[in-house]
């Protein structure tokens, strides 16, 4: 009983980037090239994994005030100037495409939820924690990885190249990729930092050297523990740097963690094996062109499991 996890703004975002506007228009005209290439996505993932409990987690907030309070610089760069306060950078063409694609989420009987405060990326990190496993989790976000747990099991099906050429990652895949375990992966994230996310890192600590360091002393924790023992062996131009960044390091790992406890309300997991309402799906193709995704989409549904 696969629960598939879908990280759906992650999706939607490389759908609209990956098919061009002028490939996907309804007949007005008015662009729905993410709502398209999202449908394909999901028709996609459902062929390949076979699962038979399925949940789209949505953004609520995409910076929630509690970890700009703990690291300011989280995802700044991506505010609209120009729009109201807190507005994120969002294509005009795609921000209408949203709603349209919870529409059709819910014709179809795919729960998409979300919750206030939070990220997606929490959403998923709660139901990946209090679900019953095996789960899934579909994304093009790195911080995923810090999800993975090979005992429930839990897997990152990592579409940083696209749905079509997806990564199913476990611990392995994790270590052979970053030189860490997966629950590390939020310790060597901070260190390592993120641009994309507006995580600066420790100046000076690339990859390797951020690996290095969460091996040798096991956490982030263990880092700065051993950054005030003379016996623990820095090199001097390290500890320097390491200790310069002490106060980032005390909040960074707070920020990069995905939030594991969220309150969600009661849903229902279960991929139904056709839409629950056809007659608005039809409806919701025929208006905005998008007959060839909706019937891939409900192929796959009918598909044995």
């Amino acid at each position: 009983m696969t629960l598939l996890l879908v990280d759906a703004p992650s999706l939607y975002f490389r759908a609209y980037f990956g098919i061009p506007e002028s490939a996907a228009k309804a007949p007005d005209g008015t662009p729905v090239n993410a709502v398209r290439g999202f449908i394909d996505f999901i028709a996609t993932l459902i062929r390949g994994r076979h699962p038979d409990r399925l949940v789209c987690a949505m953004d609520a907030d995409w910076r929630p005030a509690w970890r700009v309070e703990l690291l300011p610089s989280y995802k700044a760069h991506r505010l609209d100037a120009g729009g109201p306060p807190g507005a994120e950078i969002v294509p005009d063409t795609l921000q209408p495409q949203v709603p349209l694609i919870l529409e059709v989420l819910e014709a179809i009987g795919i729960p998409a939820l979300g919750a206030p405060g939070y990220e997606a990326d929490d959403v998923l990190g709660t139901l990946a924690t209090t679900q019953p496993g095996p789960i899934e989790v579909a994304s093009g976000d790195r911080d995923l990885f810090q999800l993975i747990d090979d005992d429930k099991p839990v897997r990152l099906l990592y579409c940083g190249r696209g749905v079509a050429k997806l990564e199913d990652c476990d611990d392995a895949a994790v270590r052979a990729k970053y030189g860490v375990p997966a629950a590390a992966y939020a310790d060597f994230a901070a260190l390592r930092g993120d641009p994309s996310d507006g995580l600066p890192g420790v100046p000076g600590v690339g990859e390797k050297t951020a690996a290095r360091l969460v091996t040798r002393y096991g956490s982030l924790d263990g880092i700065l523990a051993a950054l005030d023992d003379p016996k623990a062996g820095f090199a001097a131009g390290l500890r320097g740097k390491l200790a310069a960044a002490r106060d980032y390091l005390a909040v960074a790992p707070k920020v990069v963690e995905v939030a594991r406890d969220i309150p969600i309300p009661d849903f229902d997991t279960s991929l139904p094996t056709a839409p629950v309402d056809a007659d608005r799906l039809l409806s919701l193709a025929e208006k905005w062109n998008l007959a060839g995704s909706c019937k891939r989409l409900v192929d796959a549904l009918a598909l044995p499991r």
